[in-house]
């Protein structure tokens, strides 16, 4: 298949979602106003006037035509892949703010016998239709791209593992869209030859530039080739690309400066969060109530209080604070503020056990079949019911719902300095790493999600963690 088709296949999915929108929205319309005059409605709510279908129609046709440009606006029509989440909440926002015009209109032409079980139907329904119109869109794309229909021919130069991990991921992920025709070492005449012999028979779209570490002249020579033969070109990020994803750049002195942002969480992100968090944690702590207070019951019979942990963890910007838990060690083994006569003779414990059953290498530890143990606290830790009392930290401030993972001092001093950029935000109950793996995840992987999370943070990936967590306590991966 060749690079002009390839290219045909891909736009076109961009300009069908056109006219799926529109026919999801006029769908929206016919069916909010079966709806409406139904038997069903209208028995609870009489209809007071009746609105000819036609003249529905025809009002309903404009008003698709202007929210096909709010779609428009919002950014549903990029030729840039979404992720679904993402395209879910643009679409909300469209239908919402679609919806507003509609009754700013009704207010200001004084239309005051307009069906407002029309206009709600109407915004339910179109978020509905417009969402699994694109989602089965969604699936046929993906499926054209797993069988390899639709993908980009690229070749990669590069002999790093960094490239190797590069074309193996694309290999074994065909969703990617690529497909790496070949792999060279390295930028030479020999290359050159090799890919124009290529280009003429398999039709390439691209090159891929892996090593980071190519010499400028030679990537310049390699850039200059991508523009004559009319091939995409793309570069493995060097090491400050791969470092700052959020970035501004300025040109008050007539210059380019780029300023490195931390996170969208500074500014109205932080106080978004904080208000999500503090309305979701209170929420969660009323309904969970009842099966802490069992919990704490039943702990004090197994053997006696405290069965309120205390554990010191260090948070944002590196300051320490006092987790809460369900205490799920004999409290002969515990190590806390609560337990300090017993601190020397446990961390000695302690440390023994790690070197003896941790799990993982660093500075974090996870010991297996821990002998300090209960069995109630077994059971708790395998369904992290041990946590709950960590949303009165929540409420307190010192963590959010979703989050890095707080650490102990001791664990913390070992950390690499890149590792502690996760300290830059609240740390949470659940986060990206715990979705991904649990205890399972080597701790340099897990400190990659998290950055990630602290770069790319939104409330739509908070509540897509949120509701993902239930599932991986579930499957119980990495509890130990």
């Amino acid at each position: 298949m060749n690079g002009m088709r390839i290219k045909r296949i891909d736009l076109t999915f961009t300009a069908l979602l056109v006219p799926l929108d529109g026919l999801a929205l006029l769908a929206a319309a016919i069916c909010a106003y079966a709806l409406r005059f139904s038997h069903f409605v209208t028995e609870v709510r009489p209809v007071l006037q009746n609105v000819p279908f036609g003249a529905y129609i025809s009002r309903a046709s404009l008003f698709i035509l202007i929210w096909i440009g709010l779609f428009a606006v919002a950014g549903l029509y990029s030729t840039k892949p979404r992720r679904a989440w993402s395209e879910l909440g643009r679409i909300v926002l469209a239908c919402a703010s679609g919806t507003m015009l509609i009754i700013a209109t009704v207010f200001f032409r004084r239309e005051l016998a307009t069906s407002r079980f029309v206009v709600i139907a109407v915004l339910g329904l179109s978020m509905l239709f417009v969402w699994l119109g694109r989602l089965v869109l969604r699936v046929i794309r993906h499926a054209l791209l797993r069988a390899r229909i639709g993908h980009r021919l690229f070749i990669v130069i590069g002999s790093s593992r960094a490239a190797d991990d590069l074309v193996r991921s694309y290999h074994t992920h065909p969703i990617l869209g690529i497909t790496v025709v070949k792999q060279f070492a390295d930028w030479t005449p020999d290359t050159r030859r090799a890919i124009l012999k290529l280009t003429a028979t398999d039709g390439l779209d691209g090159i891929l530039l892996a090593d980071p570490n190519v010499p400028k002249d030679r990537a310049l020579d390699l850039i200059a080739f991508s523009e004559e033969e009319h091939l995409s070109f793309m570069y493995l990020a060097d090491l400050f690309a791969a470092t700052f994803t959020n970035i501004r750049i300025t040109m008050d002195t007539g210059v380019p400066v780029i300023e490195v942002q931390r996170t969208p969480l500074d500014g109205w992100g932080r106080i978004a969060k904080r208000a999500f968090d503090i309305l979701i944690a209170s929420l969660l702590l009323v309904l969970t109530s009842p099966l802490m207070a069992l919990a704490l019951f039943t702990l004090w019979l197994e053997d006696g209080l405290p069965a309120m942990f205390q554990n010191i963890r260090v948070g944002e910007r590196g300051e320490r604070f006092k987790l809460y838990k369900l205490r799920t060690m004999w409290r002969k083994h515990s190590i806390g503020p609560q337990f300090d006569t017993l601190t020397t003779k446990n961390l000695s414990l302690e440390k023994t056990l790690i070197k003896q059953k941790s799990l993982k290498a660093g500075p974090v530890y996870k010991i297996v079949n821990d002998p300090r143990v209960t069995p109630l606290g077994r059971c708790l830790r395998r369904w992290s019911l041990d946590e709950l009392p960590q949303l009165w930290n929540v409420i307190l401030g010192d963590m959010s719902l979703v989050g890095p993972r707080p650490h102990q001092p001791r664990e913390v001093e070992n950390y690499a300095p890149h590792q502690r950029r996760v300290m830059t935000i609240r740390p949470g109950i659940t986060g990206l790493a715990q979705i991904s793996g649990r205890s399972d995840l080597e701790f340099e992987a897990e400190m990659r999600l998290d950055t990630w999370y602290i770069e790319n943070w939104s409330l739509g990936l908070d509540l897509y963690i949120l509701l993902k967590t239930p599932w991986a306590v579930l499957n119980r991966t990495g509890a130990y």
